[in-house]
């Protein structure tokens, strides 16, 4: 992006984007968010770093940029909980014998509910993201039930398909620009059959969009597509 490279360019970018950058910050802190507030700074920081980390492979720049903002502001969010939690402690458990284990019990599950809600805000904001990019390719997240691969064969062939879009820019570039998966060029460079290739199409497509893209949450879910990657 030329943004990245000229920061008056930056500059008017930003500009004509601040309530792109607002809305993103509300709907994530689930408050009204002005410029007057942290979570503003925040987010923009995080705008900022999105377009000079953006490149072609991520996608859509707008839905890059919206989950970088979304990372930075559940850090702080989790940040400022740890700190409230710390300030609001009663010192007296710290020196007494007497501290129950109910107590301890009961800290741990507040803050593990708080980390699960944020995590869970996260995964759903990953899911309409990615949606909208699944979207562009004639089909939606939903419809990875019915195409992802059942059977252990076919789940290595597929992670050797996604493996090689992954590992190949042309590839990624003709998948952005077309909407199109490259079967033959796929098929002629890993073995993989046409038949595994067309089937699977919808979960080939939607692991590379995941695995190229800032979607922690949802590549937790295809940590052995990784793991067989590695290998």
């Amino acid at each position: 992006m030329e943004a990245a490279q000229d920061e008056n360019i930056l500059n008017c970018f930003i500009e004509q984007q601040e309530t792109v950058i607002l809305c993103t910050a509300s709907r994530v802190t689930g408050h009204f968010v002005t410029k007057s507030d942290d979570e503003w700074s925040i987010a923009l920081s995080a705008f900022v770093e999105a377009v000079k980390a953006y490149d072609l492979k991520r996608g859509s720049f707008f839905n890059f940029a919206k989950m970088v903002i979304q990372r930075r502001l559940i850090d702080y969010i989790r940040q400022q909980k740890k700190y409230r939690n710390e300030i609001t402690v009663n010192p007296v458990l710290f020196d007494s014998d007497s501290a129950s284990d109910e107590n301890d019990h009961i800290g741990y599950a507040v803050t593990k509910k708080s980390l699960e809600s944020h995590k869970q805000e996260s995964l759903a904001f990953e899911i309409n993201a990615v949606n909208e990019i699944l979207m562009d390719f004639g089909f939606t997240f939903f419809d990875l039930i019915k195409s992802s691969p059942k059977a252990a064969k076919t789940k290595t062939a597929c992670v050797k398909a996604i493996s090689f879009c992954l590992g190949d820019p042309m590839v990624t570039q003709v998948l952005e620009k077309t909407k199109l998966l490259p079967v033959k060029i796929i098929e002629n460079n890993t073995k993989v059959p046409r038949k595994i290739i067309e089937r699977h199409r919808k979960y080939i497509i939607a692991a590379i969009v995941i695995l190229s893209g800032e979607y922690q949450e949802l590549a937790e879910y295809l940590r052995t597509i990784r793991e067989e990657m590695k290998r």
